[in-house]
């Protein structure tokens, strides 16, 4: 039985972060986390009335084990307080919205996990005000625009996680799109493994993935990159202004594996943040490997006790749809 983070350690978390004369009245798991538990607890103190806590604890994660993957290499498993504070810190010094930090412990006296203290954002996610209020979401999907401008104009010689860097170490491979190549050939034969359709196109799609990846120049420069960004991972803050979550991936790469994610999920918005100046060698690999990616990891996360079961198949039929769309006619 899966045992989430209990409400008496979150209770303590919260003190050691407002004040020892609050009191929590409420906590509330928030669904949707698969690799964290999120919660937002309510209090009665002098401080905040709401915050959320994030728990790191090996509970929360439904993802299985990854035995053996480099912690380094850009697409390992981004879950942690210490790619967390990295990539808040860096997000920070950047002017780009993220939720306040209150508090971060990695000590493990309260739980036995590392946790942090944030602020709630009040204003719900990006996603849900497209259907609430569209023209107040159309503003704060310009000003997501700009932070994107912002972030993408960073740039590194070296690619990896900000973490990975900011401690002076380096991400495997010898460029992005052959990091890409390779993930995404191990992606199709999970896929293969495991979906029918994908199984007996195996042969083209592995042809179809090699003859992009062999299509696409080297380059020296890349940007900074959330890595996962939809519209369910941008809150809206009171004055309108987008606050990103789950950025524990944030890492320097291509800006255009960043630009696929950005189409699939936000799609006929996506014109608001697409930019010129994209290569279209790296779209046309980075959108098949994305496909197959979404094939694979929705998959393989059912084989654990992930609840939202009906939700994870039905991204992996879509995405293998889409991944067979793409094969040459």
């Amino acid at each position: 039985m899966r045992r989430f983070t209990e409400a008496e350690a979150l209770s303590g978390v919260v003190r050691d972060a407002l004040g020892a004369a609050t009191r929590v009245v409420g906590v509330e798991r928030l669904r949707g986390g698969s690799k964290k538990g999120v919660y937002r607890v309510r209090t009665d103190g002098p401080r905040p009335a709401r915050v959320i806590v994030y728990s790191w604890a090996e509970a929360e994660n439904f993802w299985p084990g990854a035995d053996g993957v480099d912690p380094a290499h850009p697409f390992a498993p981004a879950s942690g307080l210490v790619p967390f504070l990295a990539a808040r810190r860096t997000l920070d010094g950047l002017g780009v919205r993220v939720p306040a930090l209150l508090f971060a412990d990695d000590s493990r006296t309260r739980c036995p996990a590392d946790v942090a203290v944030v602020e709630d954002v009040a204003g719900g996610t990006l996603e849900a005000l497209f259907e609430a209020d569209p023209v107040r979401a159309s503003g704060a999907l310009r000003e997501l625009a700009a932070m994107l401008d912002v972030m993408h104009g960073q740039r590194s010689a070296s690619y990896g996680r900000v973490d990975v860097l900011e401690r002076g170490g380096a991400a495997s491979g010898e460029s992005c799109q052959g990091l890409v190549l390779e993930r995404a050939l191990g992606d199709l034969a999970e896929a293969a493994g495991r979906d029918p359709r994908i199984g007996s196109a195996a042969a083209p799609l592995r042809d179809r993935l090699r003859e992009l990846a062999a299509r696409v120049a080297p380059r020296s420069g890349h940007g900074l990159i959330h890595g996962e960004l939809g519209p369910d991972h941008v809150l809206v803050d009171a004055t309108g202004r987008p606050v990103l979550i789950d950025i524990e991936g944030l890492m320097y790469f291509d800006v255009e594996w960043e630009h696929v994610f950005l189409e699939l999920r936000f799609g006929e918005r996506y014109q608001a943040l697409s930019r010129p100046g994209l290569d279209p060698a790296r779209l046309d690999l980075y959108t098949l490997a994305t496909h197959l990616s979404l094939v694979a990891g929705p998959l393989r996360l059912l084989d654990g006790d992930f609840p939202h079961r009906d939700v994870m198949r039905g991204i992996a039929d879509h995405n293998a749809g889409a991944a067979l769309a793409l094969l040459p006619r």
